[in-house]
């Protein structure tokens, strides 16, 4: 809570760190060896930076759920002491066809065969998480 002028604000906010040195089998995946479950071969990074990339991937999820659920009672599912946010209900789901350990049906640069699902600016390419979509009560997903 923030105190301006005599007035209490309440303030969402995020962080977010080098996922490659920070958690890299954990929050860096699937550019980075997992600690558990399924040990596929790490994909390859679109910015050649496992950690940054690793990063936009949190952000996004971070984004979406600071959006939907800023305070702890907008949109989630589940136990309010537990909820699943628009990106934490859909782990490790990229694309169509994700499953434990399989990001899913990603696109791959041909050049530098990176995997990725949404366009930047500057020719950028990155990796951003499925969110669930209550309308269809199914992870929706770029590609």
């Amino acid at each position: 809570m923030g105190h301006v002028k005599g007035k209490n604000y309440k303030f969402a906010y995020i962080w977010v760190g080098n996922s490659e040195t920070q958690c890299p089998g954990q929050c860096a995946w699937p550019f980075h060896q997992p600690i558990y479950g399924p040990q596929a071969a790490p994909l390859v990074a679109p910015n050649n930076d496992v950690g940054m990339d690793g990063l936009v991937i949190n952000l996004g999820g971070l984004l979406a759920g600071t959006a939907t659920n800023p305070f702890g009672n907008g949109y989630y599912q589940g136990d309010a002491e537990a909820p699943l946010e628009a990106a934490s209900a859909c782990p490790g789901v990229y694309a169509k066809g994700a499953y434990p350990g399989y990001a899913g049906d990603l696109l791959v640069d041909s050049t530098t065969g990176a995997s990725y699902n949404a366009h930047g600016t500057n020719g950028r390419k990155y990796l951003l998480p499925a969110l669930y979509d209550p309308s269809t009560s199914k992870c929706s997903t770029l590609v």
